[in-house]
């Protein structure tokens, strides 16, 4: 399949005052020059990208960002979700430093979701901060991690632990990156997509539960509608309440069994989404557990995760490790961990959950 028709550019915005910013939508969006001038002031551009997705996308953003008169430097990563660290950040520093980056200086994050949080960070940290923009090339960053302005790093006790709130300037989905996107990266993606429909519109997840066949097989139209509108839902959800200081959080529906997994495996053993995806389920069946969703519902939840081809039991990690790692969610207070849970499809709350609770869903559920 190839995202080949020249389509209108789908643009969503995220209202957040004067840090509002453009999600631009279409094929062949990182090559807009009208929004990519209008965001860069400066003359100088730093690409940070990664070793799999720079080959096939960096010397064209170059060759066009060089049109429009700037000076670029590409900062290639490792791959992978296991040099989300210290370590690797430090690179795009040095990179900056060494090129005497002022400033003006535009950070762009091409890539998937390790690569926009990272150089997001670096741009949040580098003299304080200076402008970014977010390029997202997989299915979950393009649905999620783009849009918000969280950005960060791992430890090894957590995930995403260190970190800042900061805004991109710009987002720019290009529907041809899925030309080259693994199904294994779609279907983690998907996790996101279903996350969106789960906590916040019911008929958009029942539309996904008759489309997912056509999503996976990289339908044109399926995934543009699928883009578009759970970027409509986040940039609602983030307008509301930036910081997470409230109901921003149900965002995080199945990522604090998710978090868990990815830390108590290793990270990179599992795909972010394919943790979430599994988080979702768990998250499901402890909302029925609570009274807040029926049995139907929960198959329903269950049903779609894996028909994205995603799993849908955890890890053998065992259920003290993961209560362990769950304690260390950023959510938890005084050593209670609080859930983003259903109280029917399309609705999320958030809230405390004994341990013993916690505790039947996850030997149930193993």
């Amino acid at each position: 399949m190839y995202f080949q028709k020249a389509i209108l550019m789908k643009i969503i915005n995220v209202e957040l005052g004067d840090r509002a910013y453009p999600i631009v939508i279409g094929n062949r969006a990182m090559h807009s020059k009208e929004h990519l001038e209008r965001a860069i002031k400066g003359q100088s551009v730093v690409i940070v990208t990664n070793d799999m997705v720079g080959p096939l996308y960096a010397d064209q953003l170059v060759e066009t960002l060089r049109g429009l008169g700037k000076t670029v430097r590409v900062h290639m990563l490792p791959t992978g979700e296991q040099y989300k660290n210290l370590e690797t950040l430090n690179t795009i520093f040095n990179a900056l430093l060494e090129n005497e980056c002022d400033r003006r200086t535009t950070i762009v994050a091409l890539g998937g979701g390790v690569v926009g949080d990272m150089a997001g960070f670096a741009a949040a940290s580098y003299m304080r901060g200076v402008p970014f923009i977010q390029i997202p090339t997989t299915l979950l960053s393009q649905v999620d991690s783009s849009v918000g302005g969280k950005t960060g790093i791992n430890h090894p006790l957590g995930k995403n632990m260190i970190g800042a709130f900061y805004q991109p300037q710009l987002v720019l989905t290009d529907l041809n990156a899925f030309n080259t996107l693994p199904q294994k990266e779609l279907s983690a993606g998907m996790a996101e997509v279903i996350k969106h429909g789960a906590i916040f519109d019911a008929e958009y997840f029942a539309w996904l539960e008759h489309h997912m066949g056509a999503l996976m097989a990289k339908d044109e139209a399926s995934l543009t509608h699928a883009i578009v509108r759970s970027c409509e839902i986040k940039a609602e959800v983030v307008a509301g309440d930036e910081r997470e200081s409230g109901q921003r959080a149900i965002l995080n529906f199945g990522h604090t069994f998710g978090h868990a997994i990815e830390a108590g495996m290793g990270y990179g053993a599992w795909l972010h989404g394919e943790a979430v995806g599994v988080g979702m389920v768990l998250a499901a069946d402890l909302s029925q557990r609570l009274g807040m969703l029926s049995a139907e519902e929960v198959a329903r939840v269950r049903s779609v995760v894996q028909a994205a081809g995603l799993p849908t039991a955890p890890p053998p990690l065992g259920v003290d490790r993961m209560i362990e790692m769950m304690k260390l969610d950023k959510k938890a207070e005084a050593g209670q961990i609080k859930f983003i849970l259903l109280n029917g499809i399309g609705h999320a709350v958030i809230q405390a959950v004994s341990e013993d609770v916690l505790r039947e869903t996850l030997q149930v559920c193993a």
